[in-house]
């Protein structure tokens, strides 16, 4: 397949670029930088130059592939919800490039959009809350309307995605700890969040668009649920700061920004993607990785 990747030069979508490559796979990548474009091109990739806000060089690299993988995001936090709309009018202009040709398109979310049943994980069929309550579910709201074109488009949602330099949420977690000089969690730091290693997501990102299954869901999620506790102590003993709980009134001083997320327990399941996709990730743990943090200097 030639495979349109959005985010090509980010950090999920680069190894996304050599997976697909790996196995065989054309790429057509978007790059806004020509710094990262020369990057893509050694990696085998075909480059288009051109950002997620220019609508008709998406609907242009879409058109000239046999699929797309969406991946790119605006990860500014200080702006999530208008990201997040961005992200919504995105895959709109997406969709209306394969709508009816039966080409895949393959979108991102998170797990913690079908945390919607107390005291079990994130499934991948259960119901989801709305942009109203997460403004990330814009993303599958604008999903849902894809299919109701014709679009043959599935949902890959993600948990915190790491390496020893990059953990998604917990990368700025990291630069909060830095700053407050203290690694702090909320209550007993019983809190959960699922995980799966780079390499693990790229290769089932593949799996996902090789099999084009119309509407379906799917997590890619290594691991259930770390604790709070857990990741503060870990990042403490490299950053040799002290861990600490904090009370949930406390959490917007010591968190900022994530303190939306800080306290929220967020585990997810991916036991239906594994069963339908013979996914069995085997890449490091998420403490393995915050033992070898790569830490600059302060």
């Amino acid at each position: 397949m030639r495979i349109f990747v959005t985010g090509a030069t980010g950090n999920i979508g680069s190894h996304v670029v050599r997976e697909l490559i790996g196995a065989g796979h054309q790429v057509l990548g978007l790059s806004r930088s020509k710094e990262k474009a020369v990057v893509l091109a050694a990696a085998g990739a075909e480059v288009l130059h051109g950002t997620i806000e220019d609508m008709e060089i998406l609907k242009s690299g879409a058109s000239q592939s046999d699929g797309v993988i969406h991946l790119a995001f605006n990860h500014d936090f200080s702006k999530f919800a208008q990201n997040c709309e961005d992200d919504r009018r995105v895959i709109a202009t997406l969709a209306s490039a394969l709508a009816g040709s039966g080409r895949p398109l393959v979108i991102t979310s998170g797990t913690p959009i079908a945390n919607t049943v107390p005291g079990e994980p994130a499934r991948e069929d259960n119901a989801i809350v709305g942009s109203d309550r997460h403004p990330r579910a814009a993303s599958e709201e604008a999903a849902i309307l894809a299919s109701e074109i014709g679009v043959n488009v599935s949902v890959v949602r993600l948990p915190q995605v790491h390496d020893p330099v990059s953990q998604g949420l917990i990368t700025p977690l990291i630069e909060i700890y830095r700053e407050k000089g203290v690694c702090a969690y909320v209550g007993d730091g019983a809190s959960r969040w699922p995980a799966a290693h780079f390499s693990d997501v790229a290769r089932l990102y593949r799996l996902v668009v090789e099999r084009a299954e119309p509407n379906a869901r799917y997590h890619a999620v290594a691991e259930e649920g770390v604790p709070m506790r857990d990741i503060a102590e870990a990042i403490g003993r490299r950053l040799n700061l002290p861990a600490k709980s904090v009370v949930k009134e406390e959490a917007p001083h010591y968190f900022g920004w994530l303190a939306l997320f800080a306290g929220h327990d967020m585990p997810a399941s991916s036991a239906k993607t594994r069963q339908k996709l013979g996914w069995e990730p085997t890449g490091p743990t998420l403490l393995e990785d915050l033992a070898r943090l790569q830490v600059s200097a302060a």
